[in-house]
């Protein structure tokens, strides 16, 4: 299994319009071969020293079956189009692949 952390910094005051557009893709994301969670989560304020907030953020939690699974994704029609709808909003995209050890 195949997990990823994405990070996605929107441009000031887009965060809602970019969740938007990100919800409408998430079926279609859902339903390929090979995804076992994909979701959208922001910051919650807890007061927890370590914490850094960060309001323009949009983290993305997702769980695949493989790599090959993540690779077929991110070449997905639907997932062009999205980045394509996206891409005036977002000002960086950070991610981490990871695996269980």
């Amino acid at each position: 299994m195949i997990h990823v952390i994405a990070s996605i910094r929107v441009k000031h005051g887009q965060r809602a319009a970019f969740l938007e557009l990100f919800k409408h893709n998430m079926q279609k994301v859902k339903e390929e071969v090979g995804c076992l969670t994909y979701f959208p989560a922001v910051d919650v304020a807890t007061g927890l020293p370590p914490q850094q907030m960060a309001p323009d953020v949009v983290t993305v939690i997702e769980a695949w079956e493989s790599l090959a699974a993540l690779r077929s994704h991110l070449d997905a029609p639907h997932m062009r189009a999205y980045r394509d709808k996206v891409k005036e909003m977002v000002e960086e995209v950070t991610l981490k692949v990871l695996e269980e050890v």
